[in-house]
């Protein structure tokens, strides 16, 4: 049992408040998911064809003073790294892939959490509360965030298994439930260059969308390839640069309530969670139905 929340932004005024209200709707999944928490945000974005990319270090007592150092002259002095707690933004006028490739050759005690152009994504151990405490997450604007509670039952209670996952540019995937052949379709994405950091089976499901996405597919294609080749039962909430995603699988036993305004769109695996968006009162709410994949984009 975990918990799922999703907030997309319509209104370009209430950008400022996106943290604040993804905080009080994670703070509501707690009891969903006491053992960890994590966050993903995508607002700040950085110019066209430059790199964000978030870290996690293991030591609390890391130097990010002298990775920034080595930053600057390895992508010159504009170059700069953003420490909150244990993970750092780092920000360079070099394209991700390059920052990512620095990173496994110079740094490979640090383990990236998300690359791409405007994504964040925070992750802790402990109880969910905690985590929108320690990382500020009601001080976040931006555009459209995911967040997730974590009861582990299929892997270990740390921080790196837990979500949101991240294997493409932009993108990631929140997910409550279990897929039965995530150990089969990891290696054959393996196979295809998708890299994986855990055993994670949501993490299988992030890497399957990145590589859809690469094959050319839309992001509204590649879910509908994964009603085809993900097996499992599973309500999934996925962030790209542009958009939300939600998908529940053919049998729908993973509970989900969705909600829209005109000013926003949000899910959640419990409506209390929804039920503290402001305007909820005029909001359109329902479950989503199985195998219909809903969707929100900018241009």
């Amino acid at each position: 049992m975990c918990g799922i929340v999703g907030l997309f932004i319509k209104n370009p005024e209430l950008e400022a408040d996106l943290g604040k209200h993804l905080a009080a709707m994670l703070a509501e999944m707690t009891d969903r998911g006491p053992d960890s928490a994590g966050a993903a945000i995508y607002h700040d974005p950085v110019a066209k064809g430059a790199a964000k990319v978030t870290v996690l270090a293991e030591d609390a007592a890391y130097d990010w003073d002298a990775l920034a150092d080595e930053m600057r002259k390895g992508f010159g002095k504009d170059a700069k790294v953003a420490v909150r707690r244990d993970h750092a933004v780092l920000k360079a006028s070099a394209s991700p892939a390059d920052v990512q490739g620095w990173l496994a050759q110079l740094h490979p005690e640090l383990r990236v959490n998300s690359a791409g152009e405007a994504i964040e994504i925070y992750k802790g151990k402990g109880s969910p509360r905690e985590f929108i405490a320690n990382f500020g997450l009601a001080e976040f604007s931006g555009t459209h965030a995911l967040g997730h509670t974590r009861m582990a039952t299929e892997s270990a209670v740390t921080t790196e298994h837990s979500h949101p996952f991240s294997t493409g540019l932009d993108l990631c995937l929140v997910h409550n439930g279990s897929l039965s052949n995530h150990n089969r379709l990891r290696e054959v994405l393996r196979k295809k260059g998708i890299r994986f950091q855990t055993d994670n089976d949501s993490e299988v499901a992030a890497g399957y969308l990145a590589w859809r996405l690469q094959e050319g597919d839309s992001l509204d294609e590649a879910l509908g390839h994964a009603l085809e080749d993900l097996d499992g039962f599973y309500t999934f909430a996925i962030g790209s640069r542009d958009g939300f995603a939600v998908l529940v699988d053919p049998i729908g036993c993973k509970p989900a309530v969705m909600a829209e305004t005109d000013d926003w769109a949000a899910m959640s695996s419990e409506f209390r969670a929804i039920a503290t968006l402001p305007g909820v009162d005029d909001a359109r709410i329902w479950e989503p139905v199985p195998t219909q994949i809903y969707s929100w984009h900018r241009e």
